[in-house]
């Protein structure tokens, strides 16, 4: 039983693929980046200023993006974010390679997953697929036994242990069967 890792990383270093994903669709302000960011990853992953913010200058810095100011709709100026053609080809490199954090973390995985049809090539967006259903038919838990086993769903006499094991199980089951789907539809 797969289980995904419910692991929240922090800091800016997260935010630079949904910061690249989104504005790989369309120039952005940051209030509106910062929105969808926080959409995309829920409750599970707030967006803060002070990791938004850095991590946005890092990728200007680093020449992946471009800023530059508009007319705001009422008295204030907009900063308006573009992707350049540096930052483009660092996404695509980012969706063909993942770390294995982004293959393992569900929250992680889910960010790459809402950007991987910006990899052209069906080829490479089945490996990275293939790369995640790897992971997850790896027997794991959140728990082990004495002897290193992980623990199984059915298993603990503790009502809430029993409940984590059987949701991500049943999350797992789920999300392997996408997975298989979406491969058989793909070429590679």
């Amino acid at each position: 039983m797969g289980v995904p890792a419910f692991t929240i990383p922090t800091g800016g270093r997260v935010l630079e693929l949904p910061i690249l994903g989104f504005l790989c669709e369309r120039p952005l302000h940051g209030y509106e980046l910062k929105e969808r960011i926080k959409a995309l990853h829920g409750h599970v992953r707030p967006v803060s200023d002070g990791a938004l913010y850095p991590a946005i200058a890092r990728l200007v810095k680093a020449g992946r993006l471009v800023e530059h100011t508009v007319p705001g709709t009422r008295a204030a100026q907009r900063r308006v974010l573009t992707l350049t053609d540096a930052g483009r080809a660092d996404l695509l490199d980012r969706l063909r390679r993942p770390k294995d954090i982004e293959i393992s973390d569900h929250t992680r995985f889910n960010t790459l997953l809402a950007f991987l049809r910006h990899l052209s090539d069906p080829a490479e967006q089945a490996a990275v697929l293939r790369r995640r259903l790897d992971f997850l038919e790896t027997p794991a838990s959140f728990f082990y036994d004495a002897e290193g086993r992980p623990v199984r769903a059915e298993e603990p006499d503790d009502l809430f242990r029993r409940g984590m094991l059987e949701v991500a199980r049943a999350t797992g089951r789920a999300e392997r069967a996408w997975l298989r789907e979406a491969l058989s539809t793909l070429p590679g």
